[in-house]
C-alpha cells in the first residue's frame, strides 16, 4: 500500500485547516447555490462521513470501468480496457496516494516536472495523510477515546482533505502526454445536448475556472439523480460542493497547481490544462457514473 508520511504544509492553505462553506455563488448562469456553514457536529460528521465515501467510491467506480470482470465474455475481456491503479484512491481501510500514471515530465512543456513532482508528491500526499489523520480522529470519537465536542473540528478536517484527495486523484488521470483530443460517442452527444458543442463547453469550462475566487475548481460532473452534466465551481475543494455531483473532468486551480511555470498567468495554465485532457479518460468517468459498465 502506498501510504504517505505526513508532510510539512504544502502552502498557505495548509490541510489541516478547518473552513465553513462560503457564502458566494458559484458561478451566476452556470450553477447558483449558497453554501451554508454546518452549525452542528452531527451534521458536519455526516457530511465528512459521506464525503468519505464518495472518495472510495469514486476511484471503486472507475476502476470498475476500468476493470475486466472473471465473468465476462471473452469479447467483452478484450474490449475492456485495464484497470487503472492510479484512479484508486482507498484501500485496506485507508487513503492511499496513487502513483502518477506518467513519469514527472511527460506532461513537458505544458505542465513541468518540478512542479508535476511537487504537486503530486507533497501537496496530494498531504490531504491523504490529512484524511487519514482526520479519520483516525473519528472513530476514537466513536469509541469513546476522545469527547464528542471535537467531532467537528475533526469532520471539517475530513472533509477538506478528503475532497482534495478526491478531486486530485481525478485530476491526474484526466491529463495524459498522449491525450485523446475531443469526446466522442455518448459523452460527445450529452455535451451537444447541454452545452450546444466540445468548443462552448470548453469556453464556459474556462470562464468558471478563472471566475474561482483564490484557491479552488472547476470541475464537469455527473448528477446521479438526472444523469445530466453539471459545470460548476468550487472554493478550496469543498466548499459550495454539490453533494453526490460525480465528477468527470476537474481543473485544479490553486496557485501550486501552476506558480513556477505559469506564475500569476492562470489564463495561460488553464489552456495548457485543456491541451493535456485525455477526453477517453473523462467518457470511461462518464460511462462509470451512469453506471453503463
Amino acid at each position: 500500500m502506498n501510504t504517505a508520511p505526513i508532510p510539512a504544509s504544502p502552502d498557505d492553505h495548509t490541510p489541516w485547516q478547518v473552513g465553513l462553506p462560503s457564502e458566494s455563488d458559484i458561478i451566476p448562469g452556470i450553477i447558483s447555490r449558497k453554501g451554508t456553514p454546518f452549525r452542528r457536529s452531527r451534521r458536519l460528521l455526516h457530511t465528512a462521513l459521506a464525503l468519505a465515501v464518495g472518495v472510495w467510491a469514486a476511484g471503486a467506480t472507475v476502476q470498475a470501468a476500468d476493470s475486466q470482470q472473471p465473468g465476462d465474455s471473452p469479447a467483452k475481456q478484450a474490449a475492456a480496457p485495464k484497470a487503472d491503479a492510479s484512479s484508486i484512491g482507498y484501500a485496506d481501510g485507508k487513503y492511499i496516494l496513487p502513483p502518477l500514471p506518467y513519469a514527472y515530465d511527460a506532461l513537458e512543456p505544458l505542465m513541468d516536472a518540478t512542479t508535476v513532482r511537487l504537486h503530486h508528491d507533497k501537496h496530494h500526499a498531504a490531504y491523504v495523510a490529512g484524511a487519514n489523520a482526520a479519520a483516525q480522529k473519528l472513530r476514537e470519537i466513536a469509541e469513546g477515546k476522545l469527547e464528542a465536542s471535537q467531532a467537528a473540528k475533526w469532520a471539517q478536517t475530513l472533509s477538506f482533505n478528503a475532497a482534495g484527495h478526491n478531486l486530485h486523484t481525478v485530476y491526474w488521470t484526466n491529463m495524459s502526454p498522449a491525450p485523446q483530443i475531443a469526446p466522442q460517442g455518448t459523452l460527445e452527444t450529452a455535451i451537444d445536448r447541454t452545452y450546444g458543442s466540445t468548443a462552448n463547453l470548453v469556453r464556459l469550462f474556462k470562464a468558471v475556472a478563472l471566475g474561482i475566487e483564490g484557491s479552488g475548481w472547476a470541475i464537469l460532473g455527473v448528477d446521479p439523480a438526472s444523469k445530466e452534466l453539471v459545470l460548476y465551481g468550487v472554493e478550496k475543494h469543498q466548499n459550495n460542493e454539490i453533494p453526490g455531483i460525480i465528477p468527470i473532468l476537474a481543473c485544479d486551480v490553486w496557485e501550486h497547481a501552476y506558480y513556477l511555470k505559469h506564475q500569476n498567468n492562470r489564463a495561460a495554465y488553464i489552456d495548457n490544462f485543456l491541451k493535456l485532457v485525455d477526453w477517453k479518460n473523462v467518457e470511461n468517468r462518464y460511462a462509470a457514473a451512469l453506471g453503463n459498465n
